[in-house]
């Protein structure tokens, strides 16, 4: 049959949005490296080294990420901020959206990527991020961006430590020892390297460049600022927003930004950019916490450096509050409301646990969500995912607000697995720290909020988000901090397992490595039909509350 002109221009257009599939392979084993200067240790790399190559692609392509496990442990990979709309199972959660991949085993993730913006790949099993799994992953939009921009750089951020995270993990857990542990002070890398050894970046009069910054960090905050130079925040965790001229972001645990920069019109001068490592809980030790480094910015070889800024009162930081989504979608109408409150306290294991409204996670035997699609109509029943899970069962496109209270004197970087939550209020919560002062005022999105994946719930605050649950699935809500997590700071939402049930059905290859551990794919939490939970390790109680 002979195609017409028009017809054959529209195959050939919507050919053309059709993106390409973009196959890498990774072999997850371990290397010996020094990463910070302080001498090699094992870590976990890719291919045999480390940094891990960041992935790039293009809105509609396809990644397919085929990873064999040469490590002692299961392991599994998260792409942290893509929705998996339809492919929940591709989430990466292990022991909530899969079975950890076996020593020795692979298995292929595969999805269309739909959105564009800045996100990251990282180990989602044993904290294997916090040892090195871990690369930015960049979405490109497919035709004309939102904003006008030259020429794209990336900056990777991350912390790390002369001791394994097993191990810092071991010394915060184990009951025989004082809590808390003595501070780790870390090391910043910059790009996968040396913070200290950053090479410049090179700058083009009236260029203007996105800079796609990226915190994969497992505890520390990072900083950055380009003093001589007008930054405009454009994107957050994957979300367009309005422009928003700042002097300098500060970049939690699992958080990206992206910032426009135009270079001066002439190539007088160099300048330097500052990035500051830091966590607002540990005390200052000059010269190890916090950590600064400094790097180049090259207009002309021979130029002289200009002096670089300072912090002062009148230093503007991106504050998400003060965004607006470029989509310029107002505030969700709320349907139903969800209080949570952080807290620690000592419970009867002996150890020092984290925990929402009391509840303190652990994994239950079987994947979540492999009981919400084998359960048939009990799996709108919160209590066939065992209570360790902490399990919210949300209806099918019911507006979520989260009222998230922060009493502790810690912060806190809130990851939801799944969506963007829109963040329309900040306020204070009790008790305050420290007493004697007034407490912080509420502050309001007046007009359209910012749309991000990951908050920060300052000490003594609470935050307001709201999210549609138009994606069925299992998702995490966990604290980017990776002690927190592993101290239980975790709960599950499991949204319209009904009509997940109808739409989404595991991979064999899933199943295979399922069965390869013993462990089952039907059933409760235990593994049993019904709200039979026999087999699942007792919850803990709460012996004394932290103040």
């Amino acid at each position: 049959m002979w195609l017409s002109t028009p017809l054959l221009l529209l195959l050939f257009q919507a050919l053309a949005v059709v993106g390409k599939r973009v196959v890498v392979n990774w072999d997850v084993g371990y290397v010996d490296i020094d990463r910070d200067g302080y001498g090699s240790r094992r870590a976990i790399g890719v291919n045999g080294a480390l940094p891990i190559p960041p992935v790039m692609l293009t809105v509609g392509d396809t990644l397919t990420l085929t990873v064999h496990n040469s490590l002692n442990l299961t392991m599994s990979i998260h792409a942290h901020g893509l929705f998996q709309r339809g492919t929940n199972f591709m989430d990466g959660a292990a022991m909530v959206t899969q079975c950890g991949i076996p020593p020795g085993d692979q298995f292929t993730y595969e999805y269309v990527v739909e959105q564009a913006g800045t996100f990251w790949l990282h180990g989602h099993d044993h904290h294997q991020n916090a040892e090195g799994l871990r690369t930015p992953l960049v979405v490109y939009d497919r035709g004309k961006p939102p904003v006008k921009y030259d020429e794209d750089m990336l900056f990777s951020l991350e912390d790390w430590y002369t001791e394994t995270f097993a191990e810092r993990a071991r010394i915060t857990l184990d009951p025989s020892l004082p809590f808390p542990p003595p501070h780790r002070e870390g090391f910043g890398l910059i790009n996968g390297i040396n913070g200290n050894l950053t090479k410049p970046i090179h700058f083009h009069p009236d260029r203007t460049y996105r800079l796609r910054l990226v915190n994969m960090s497992s505890t520390r905050w990072f900083q950055f600022s380009l003093p001589g130079h007008a930054m405009h925040v454009t994107e957050i965790d994957g979300q367009y927003t309005e422009l928003l001229e700042v002097d300098g972001v500060d970049i939690a645990p699992g958080q990206r930004y992206s910032v426009l920069v135009t270079a001066h019109s002439t190539n007088s001068f160099n300048y330097r950019y500052n990035v500051t490592m830091y966590a607002s809980f540990i005390p200052d030790e000059p010269g190890l916490s916090p950590r600064i480094f400094i790097g180049d910015v090259i207009y002309k070889q021979d130029a002289p450096f200009t002096q670089a800024g300072s912090y002062d009162d009148s230093f503007r930081w991106a504050k998400d509050i003060n965004l607006h989504a470029l989509d310029k979608e107002p505030a969700l109408p709320v349907d139903r409301s969800l209080e949570l409150v952080i807290g620690r306290s000592l419970y009867s294991t002996g150890q020092n646990l984290d925990h929402f409204n009391n509840i303190t996670f652990s994994y239950p035997l079987i994947p979540t969500l492999y009981t919400a699609i084998s359960m048939g109509n009990m799996a709108m029943d919160e209590r066939v995912y065992g209570p360790q899970a902490h399990p919210i069962v949300l209806k099918h496109s019911e507006v979520i607000e989260l009222v998230i209270h922060n009493p502790e004197v810690v912060l806190h970087p809130l990851h939801l697995h799944g969506h963007a939550f829109q963040i329309t209020e900040y306020g204070p919560t009790k008790p305050f720290a420290p007493t004697n002062k007034t407490a912080a005022p509420i502050i309001k999105n007046n007009g359209v909020p910012a749309k991000r994946d990951t908050v920060v719930v300052l000490p003594s605050h609470y935050v307001k988000l709201r999210f549609r649950a138009d994606n069925p699935g299992a998702w995490m809500l966990h604290c980017h901090m990776d002690i927190h997590f592993v101290m239980g700071l975790a709960l599950t939402f499991i949204e319209a397992p009904d009509i997940l049930q109808r739409t989404q059905k595991a991979p064999a290859e899933m199943l295979k490595m399922c069965a390869k551990q013993r462990v089952k794919t039907t059933g409760n939490a235990a593994g049993n039909q019904g709200l039979d939970l026999t087999g699942l390790h007792p919850m803990p109680t709460i012996v004394t509350r932290e103040d």
